[in-house]
């Protein structure tokens, strides 16, 4: 995720040791970028942005629940609930998708 190594310079959290070679940094897994003089050359990843959707195919439904949850209780597991199609859980976990 290239995206991730966008950051203004001095946004930069220093991620390696000075003289770290960019062959090193990435395997640390940084971001490695030498043309600012003055700020980390190694440094953190920004961390990816991501949110938490109810699946929408049935049958990729993870159970979450137990026969004759209530949706109240799934929700409160922090869990999807939808009461249909028939033969699938009803309570399920979210999928976290990347934005």
């Amino acid at each position: 995720a290239r995206c991730q190594c966008k950051l203004a310079p001095r946004e930069r959290m220093n991620c390696g040791y000075p003289g770290i070679s960019a062959a090193e940094c990435r395997k640390a897994g940084c971001c490695f970028n030498a043309s600012v003089p003055g700020v980390p050359w190694c440094f953190a990843p920004k961390p990816r942005r991501v949110r938490k959707v109810c699946p929408n195919d049935a049958h990729a439904r993870i159970n979450c629940g137990f026969p004759g949850i209530t949706a109240r209780d799934c929700e409160r597991k922090g869990c999807c609930f939808r009461a249909h199609p028939a033969g699938v859980p009803w309570c399920f976990y979210h999928r976290v998708v990347e934005e």
